[in-house]
């Protein structure tokens, strides 16, 4: 399973009412510590699919999500279980890292 892309408007139904636990990664395509996760999302997206859904928004085009969620940095990391926001992070960090965090919180 690859990452999926989010939009303000498919927010709701791809995150908040997800059957399954969704990370979202609140990013832009000029945030160089976004760039340094993405490859490493991309391949937890795989290697956990079916568990979790990993999500990217771009705050450019969907600035009201990240509004919403009182993004001030990217990346920016939430992990929504239930519709809920159940843990949260800020800042690149290395893949395994990032596993860790997701499995923990799942």
């Amino acid at each position: 399973m690859a990452t999926v892309a989010v939009t303000d408007d498919t927010f709701d139904a791809e995150v908040k009412n997800s059957d399954i636990p969704v990370v979202v990664d609140f990013w832009a395509e000029w945030c160089g510590p976004c760039k340094q996760i993405g490859p490493a999302l991309e391949e937890l997206a795989a290697e956990m699919g079916g568990k979790v859904k990993i999500a990217k928004i771009d705050v450019d085009s969907n600035p009201n999500s990240a509004v919403a969620m009182g993004v001030r940095g990217i990346p920016a990391l939430f992990i929504f279980k239930n519709g809920e926001v159940v843990s949260n992070r800020a800042g690149a960090a290395p893949k395994a890292a990032l596993k860790s965090w997701i499995e923990e919180s799942l």
